[in-house]
């Protein structure tokens, strides 16, 4: 498995975090929406494997690195879930046992530029979406979780934008 592509800085511990419903609802739409971390996962991986059917490992190892930083993500902000007092059930707003996240929500484009344009597009929203969750919340170890988190996003634009570059030479 790659490496994942993120920050030197160390994950905040969720050690601590006691259930909160209002920080909770804050969260939740980054971990298994349409534009959650689970999306990106699945989204990176098949955009990877579109990239080793053209050869292009480096490309696809890029990609790998970033849905693995994702995977981390994902088990961070299942964990902040869990201790602020709800299941982490792969949906929009847990712990309501409702709107399951469908892999429908992957771009399955072929066209490599179109699936980097769509990879830098989800990497925007995610940094707007963790922008504003941290404008929201009050509970300073769940922000601190996803500042981190939100640098990783902003280094995976960049890698992202690097790709797209040199794609288009």
């Amino acid at each position: 498995m790659a490496k994942p592509l993120t920050s030197n800085i160390v994950f905040p511990t969720t050690d601590g975090i006691c259930p909160d419903a209002y920080s909770l609802a804050v969260i939740s739409p980054a971990y298994a929406s349409s534009t959650g971390e689970l999306n990106a996962i699945l989204q990176y991986i098949y955009h990877s494997l579109i990239f080793i059917k053209h050869g292009m490992n480096e490309y696809a190892d890029a990609l790998e690195s970033i849905a693995v930083a994702e995977m981390i993500h994902l088990k961070l902000l299942g964990k902040t879930i869990t201790a602020l007092g709800a299941q982490p059930i792969f949906c929009q707003n847990p712990p309501t046992a409702y709107n399951f996240y469908s892999a429908k929500f992957v771009s399955y484009s072929r066209e490599l530029m179109n699936m980097v344009e769509d990879d830098i597009m989800g990497e925007k929203h995610a940094i707007c979406q963790y922008t504003r969750m941290l404008s929201r919340l009050k509970n300073e170890q769940v922000k601190a979780i996803i500042a981190r988190i939100l640098e990783d996003e902003k280094l995976h634009l960049e890698k992202l934008k690097e790709i797209l570059h040199e794609l288009k030479r």
